[in-house]
């Protein structure tokens, strides 16, 4: 719902701050003070376009910011999670037209697409009377608000079901019969990068290897140098150092005859001496196993060059040349099985589709059995708000189509089909004895059309969910009788939403729970619209002026009273 609404430098709004209750709001005031503005600027928050006209003379932007209490609108929350807006119980958006063409729009103060407030502005308010942003004047929510007002969520949903499926059936099939052209065409190609990789037969990690071994080889009179003279101080020299260990430890042995803190010295001498000679031993077998072979480095170096190409060609590493032999291996494998690939899949197809169709056809059959139980009741509501030769129909249509890649076949038939199913569903209305009904977007505005969408919304109420609606001048071309129908219709409708309502009639007026006045006064030689709250007895003489005009009699207040009290 909406909790407040600020509007600032707004045609004829200096400044006001509105704090909105839940239940049947009411707006009153005499015509040109500014009431139809207010609900233009809440337009402004539902994505509508604004030129730079609407700021108030003088003034460089005009701003208009909505705060919603969103704590039980999941459609909201999710939309706020998944475009990354801060996610909280409560709802800003903030719309800012500037004189310098620079407009700017906020979702919980952060800086938010035109297109974001169009799409969230869907789950918050419904605009009726003598604004575009209507649901019910959209064809194409119809089918929704049948299927809610039905409760047909569960078969929608197994319907929904096969129809992903199918999708991605026909998705696969059709990549599938795209691809096939293209590995046709590349299938020589494919051979002979195949063949070239194979000539090679490149092992992972070869590459390291080889550079590994070619540095040994590379280096390898250094290396038998190196070892030779290790193993000559070693084991061979005159001073060696294993020699030279052993005489070492003789000594300490001798010394330690003659004080015993020697012996601990001695027997490190034995370990250092066997180390000693388990190195010299490991020299001496690495110095005879070096190669001088200028035919296997040779070798060495013309199988790395290979590699290195191959690694230049097909992916820059080993890893990327054996990953891409696989790949192409797979899609030389698939050119050559085509015809199977795309029968097993077509397979799959005609059984998903025939599951697919069966739930499209039980979901319709519900869908019929709901539609007439809403004309009846719709018919029934709009005698009652004044429109005394109603016709009304929901309309379901099954197209059919010449397209194999349908997901409704019916025998040999196909069908258009989409998410939603295979039915395309519109209401139809006609007010006027004698005609036909038409559709009800082509019906003609102003109060008559919102009757028709009170009584809709009336019947709707409990499905459809908005948590937000509000009406403008509802009450063009009503009175009397017929205008405290249309109040008990708004009241009773406010116990499923919160109603904001412009009104001239006390008969409707009388119903709100909470009821604004909107008033235009002069400062300094410029005009200004306020709006304010009224106090219970403050109402009562609002309701009464609505009744006698600008004079008060006794007889207005009294009746006054007496409208008040026939919401309870």
């Amino acid at each position: 719902m909406l909790k407040s609404l600020k509007i600032k430098d707004y045609v004829l709004i200096d400044s006001i701050e509105i704090d909105f209750d839940s239940g049947l709001n009411i707006i009153t005031g005499e015509t040109g003070v500014g009431k139809s503005i207010i609900i233009d600027a809440m337009n402004l928050l539902v994505g509508e376009r604004a030129s730079n006209e609407v700021i108030r003379s003088g003034s460089s932007k005009a701003v208009v910011e909505g705060m919603f209490d969103v704590s039980g609108n999941q459609s909201v929350l999710n939309f706020l999670g998944d475009n990354s807006y801060d996610l909280s119980s409560e709802l800003i958006v903030r719309r800012e037209v500037s004189n310098k063409g620079s407009n700017r729009s906020f979702i919980n103060d952060t800086p938010a697409p035109l297109s974001h407030l169009k799409e969230i502005g869907k789950y918050l308010i419904d605009l009726h009377g003598q604004h575009e942003h209507q649901s019910l004047l959209r064809s194409e929510t119809h089918i929704e608000l049948l299927d809610n007002f039905g409760g047909l969520e569960k078969l929608l949903d197994e319907y929904r079901v096969h129809y992903r499926n199918l999708n991605k059936l026909f998705k696969e099939i059709n990549e599938l019969q795209s691809k096939e052209k293209l590995l046709r065409e590349k299938k020589d190609f494919y051979e002979f990068q195949t063949k070239e990789i194979d000539e090679i037969n490149p092992k992972a990690n070869e590459d390291e290897d080889i550079e590994t071994r070619l540095r040994i080889l590379e280096n390898s009179e250094k290396l038998y140098d190196a070892t030779a003279r290790i193993y000559e101080m070693l084991y061979e020299s005159d001073s060696a150092v294993y020699d030279q260990m052993i005489k070492i430890r003789n000594l300490l042995e001798d010394l330690s005859k003659i004080d015993n803190i020697f012996s601990d010295m001695k027997k490190e001498t034995v370990t250092i001496t066997s180390i000693v000679d388990e190195l010299a031993k490991f020299i001496q077998s690495y110095n005879s196993r070096i190669e001088f072979s200028p035919e296997l480095l040779e070798e060495y170096r013309e199988r790395l060059g290979s590699l290195i190409l191959l690694q230049k060609k097909y992916g820059g590493s080993l890893e990327s040349v054996i990953e891409y032999r696989k790949k192409i291996e797979k899609e030389l494998n698939l050119a050559e099985n085509f015809e199977i690939e795309i029968a097993n899949l077509e397979a799959q197809t005609e059984k998903e589709r025939k599951k697919c169709s069966d739930a499209a056809v039980r979901l319709s059959q519900k869908r019929r059995e709901t539609a007439e139980k809403i004309s009846k009741s719709i018919l029934t509501v709009l005698k009652e708000l004044g429109i005394p030769n109603p016709k009304f129909e929901v309309k379901i249509a099954n197209r059919q189509i010449d397209d194999k890649n349908s997901f409704v076949k019916l025998g040999n038939d196909f069908y258009k089909a989409d998410a939603t199913g295979f039915d395309e569903v519109e209401f139809y209305i006609s007010t006027n004895p004698g005609e036909e009904v038409k559709p009800l977007a082509k019906v003609a505005s102003g109060g008559e059309v919102s009757r028709i969408m009170l009584s809709l919304k009336t019947i709707l109420a409990k499905s459809d969910r908005l948590p937000m609606m509000v009406f403008d001048e509802i009450d063009v071309g009503v009175s009397g009788r017929i205008a405290q129908k249309v109040g008990k219709a708004l009241k009773n409708l406010s116990e499923f939403h919160q109603i904001i309502s412009i009104t001239h009639l006390p008969q409707i007026a009388g119903f709100s729970d909470s009821h604004y006045i909107v008033e235009k006064r002069v400062k300094s030689n410029r005009s200004f619209s306020t709006i304010r709250k009224l106090k219970a007895e403050e109402k009562v003489v609002e309701i009464a002026k609505l009744i006698s005009g600008e004079e008060v009699t006794d007889t207005s207040l009294k009746t006054a009273r007496e409208l008040m009290e026939l919401k309870n």
